[in-house]
């Protein structure tokens, strides 16, 4: 069934309406956004447009061909299947100059709004579900509770922006669309003599992040405008990689993705290609510089994971076969096992791994790699573990339960018992919800056991400072501190006897937090697998809930801050800690927390609360009708 996209009202102050255009004037006509959380986005000067599983049209239900329409067609028949049936995604049109010129597009399609059926999603699942697509939204001018005066007091440039739209953040019924979503349009926004449907069409600038766009959407991956988008060319020319190879690898782990038996989100799409173009790269510099870009922490985290991880299935397991479910069953909460799975497999592949030997990361091209990979592939899909979010079903239904048990409050205790679930489903203890639940009733009281915060980043990365404010520490344990208290913090010579100094004063913090559920701090540059586990051994010791805080700041930020420091480090020693820093991969503690060069949590692993992915899978499935820090 085809629906046209109803007509937006203006509000009273639009200067752009014309005498046929409907309006929200006349009392109680806002009444619809009173009170409620409202979110403004851009205007874009283009074509309305409706897609769907199996086609589209523009707002009239019978459009025809017009060669401005031939890229969004295209578009739709990548992402078409991923639209559920009876759902439809509404959006502009941008690829044709209409009386505005754009010339740093994202793409030549932006989603504005989802429907099923005849109701539309709210905005926060909207986004989610055209990320999954690989559909960028509309630039969002403002959001909070509605205020009048707060929107007529927004400025916008009216010879580069057409005007905006407001809607409500909660979704609605068709019905109602005429009171929860309005428009402002400049003044004389149609400045052309000629419509433009029957002028040459004149296209579009696109910007650098259309790339990643394309890539999302399933469009041939653009290896070079990926690497350009972010910023990351310089770090493959580094590693010594050949740009024909990387775009051969490139276009083979797609082929790869989009042949999996269950179709990947965008997001899941793009990590996968980006991790094959810069598997060459060690992945301690790549997770920061990515989180730095236009990527996001959430998604350059996971492209530094898979880079990281998939040297692992081309070596035989060096453990018996009894306990790889569990080691895949920790790689799973840090990537998707099928991508991973993919890259790994083209990697493997007749040309080999393109990346330099000596990145430490490109893995080494053994005899039966491939071999290795598929057999790993096997057991993952015996243990039902090659899907997208295989531990979702399993987190959500001891999530709801510990929720009914009046245990969802307290995210300690929840994220303690998901962790001990985690590790039980992995060593085949436990196969549902049921028996996770049952599993886990001695961490339901989060007043039973400690809780370490390990910080782990080079120096000058905001370790202390983003610690000093985390609420309820009970202990702080600085090894720089320490060494201070000796007489100099740079003094390295003692560092046997400060360690030592300092893991007896965890041990002790940690028994005397025990009785309260108390939290301690580990405060060190934790950068190895190694240094990481002198602490986790005292916190296993004290039946603690171990939280690894793991701070990724770009080198060239890291270096300014050291110089600017009261104590800085020889830099030297910073380069030095820079090529040892390996970061620690999900599951290594129970949960993970990344925090960004602003110092924020931007994205964080092992926890019980739903994962924030860009898949239109999960938008699908809860899509309820109901309206619903510095330096250191």
């Amino acid at each position: 069934m085809r629906t046209h996209y109803p007509r937006t009202p203006h509000l009273p102050w639009s200067p752009g309406a014309t005498s046929d255009d409907v309006r929200t004037t006349g009392p109680g006509m806002l009444a619809g956004f009173a009170g409620r959380e409202v979110v403004v986005t851009e205007k874009l000067d283009g074509e309305n447009t409706t897609l769907y599983t199996d086609g589209l049209h523009a707002r009239s239900l019978d459009s025809g061909h017009h060669p401005s329409r031939a890229w969004v067609k295209a578009l739709q028949s990548r992402i078409g299947p991923g639209i559920p049936a009876g759902w439809r995604v509404c959006g502009e049109n941008v690829y044709a100059r209409h009386s505005l010129a754009y010339g740093e597009l994202d793409a030549w399609f932006y989603g504005f709004s989802v429907w099923d059926g005849d109701h539309c999603l709210d905005w926060d699942r909207t986004v989610l579900f055209l990320r999954g697509l690989g559909v960028p939204g509309p630039r969002v001018l403002w959001r909070g509770v509605f205020d009048e005066r707060a929107l007529r007091r927004l400025r916008l440039d009216t010879a580069r922006q057409e005007g905006y739209v407001v809607r409500t953040t909660a979704g609605f019924e068709r019905a109602d669309f005429g009171r929860c979503v309005a428009k402002w349009v400049r003044g004389g926004h149609v400045q052309t003599d000629t419509h433009w449907m029957y002028a040459q069409v004149v296209v579009n600038g696109l910007g650098p992040a259309a790339a990643l766009w394309d890539a999302r959407s399933g469009a041939d991956p653009d290896t070079a405008g990926l690497l350009r988008a972010v910023g990351a060319d310089p770090a493959v020319e580094a590693a010594g990689v050949e740009a024909a190879a990387v775009e051969d690898l490139v276009a083979e782990v797609a082929d790869r993705i989009d042949g999996l038996s269950v179709r990947r989100s965008g997001e899941d799409r793009l990590a996968g290609v980006l991790a094959a173009a810069l598997h060459g790269v060690p992945r301690a510099a790549l997770a920061s510089r990515l989180a730095s870009g236009p990527l996001g922490m959430a998604t350059a985290r996971r492209v530094a994971d898979l880079v990281g991880l998939h040297p692992a299935l081309r070596k035989p397991f060096p453990y018996p076969d009894t306990e790889r479910r569990a080691g895949l069953v920790r790689m799973a909460e840090a990537a998707d096992l099928g991508v991973l799975h993919a890259l790994a497999g083209a990697v493997s592949g007749p040309g080999g791994p393109v990346g330099s030997p000596g990145s430490g990361e490109g893995g080494e091209q053994g005899d039966g790699a491939g071999e290795c990979v598929e057999w790993s592939a096997l057991h993952a899909e015996e243990a039902g573990l090659l899907g997208p979010a295989p531990l979702d079903p399993l987190r959500a239904g001891l999530r709801e339960a510990l929720a009914a048990a009046g245990i969802g409050g307290d995210d300690d205790a929840a994220d303690r018992c998901w962790a001990e679930a985690r590790h039980a489903f992995g060593q085949g203890r436990l196969t549902g919800a049921e028996e996770a639940v049952a599993a886990t009733w001695r961490w339901r009281d989060g007043a039973a056991f400690p809780r370490l915060v390990q910080l782990c980043g080079p120096s000058g990365s905001g370790k202390s400072t983003y610690a000093r404010d985390l609420p309820g520490v009970e202990a702080y344990i600085s090894l720089d501190d320490l060494r201070g208290a000796r007489g100099s913090r740079a003094d390295q010579r003692d560092n046997a006897d400060v360690l030592r100094e300092g893991l007896d004063r965890l041990d002790a913090a940690l028994a005397s937090a025990a009785r309260r559920g108390g939290t301690v701090v580990w405060d060190a540059t934790s950068l190895t697998a190694r240094q990481r586990g002198l602490a986790g051994t005292v916190a296993r010791r004290r039946d603690a809930l171990v939280t690894h805080a793991v701070l990724l700041v770009e080198e060239a930020e890291l270096m300014r801050r050291n110089s600017t420091r009261a104590h800085p480090v020889p830099e030297q020693v910073l380069t030095s800690q820079l090529r040892r820093f390996a970061p620690p991969y999900p599951g290594e503690a129970h949960r993970t927390w990344y925090v960004g060069a602003g110092g924020a949590v931007e994205d964080t692993a092992g926890t019980i609360a739903e994962p924030v992915r860009a898949t239109a899978r999960t938008a699908a499935c809860t899509s309820a009708r109901t309206t619903t820090r510095g330096e250191g």
